[in-house]
């Protein structure tokens, strides 16, 4: 199994990895973190502790923190799209 970098996030599984919002067209958003526990074509589903939020992909840039401790923002523009289906499409490097 390929390890997760900063350069092979968007092919990568985002299941299990911690993430905050850092930027959102919904100002209400930006701060909320968790660890991701499912995703969808469009949303991202978050536990932060007492509960479960789902947040939308399109409209949030999220910083996730890989295995190893690095930290990595993401448009989340770019994560759109089924996880399988993403998992196999070919993106520009990150």
């Amino acid at each position: 199994m390929v390890a997760i970098t900063p350069g092979n996030i968007l092919r990568h599984e985002l299941i299990g990895l911690q993430m905050k919002i850092s930027a959102s067209s919904d100002p209400t958003l930006v701060g909320m973190k968790g660890t991701v526990i499912d995703e969808t074509k469009k949303m991202l589903f978050v536990h932060d502790g007492d509960r479960s939020r789902m947040f939308t992909k399109g409209i949030s840039t999220f910083r996730f923190r890989l295995p190893d401790g690095k930290l990595v923002l993401v448009d989340g523009k770019y994560i759109v799209g089924s996880p399988e289906n993403r998992l196999k499409m070919r993106a520009r490097s990150w």
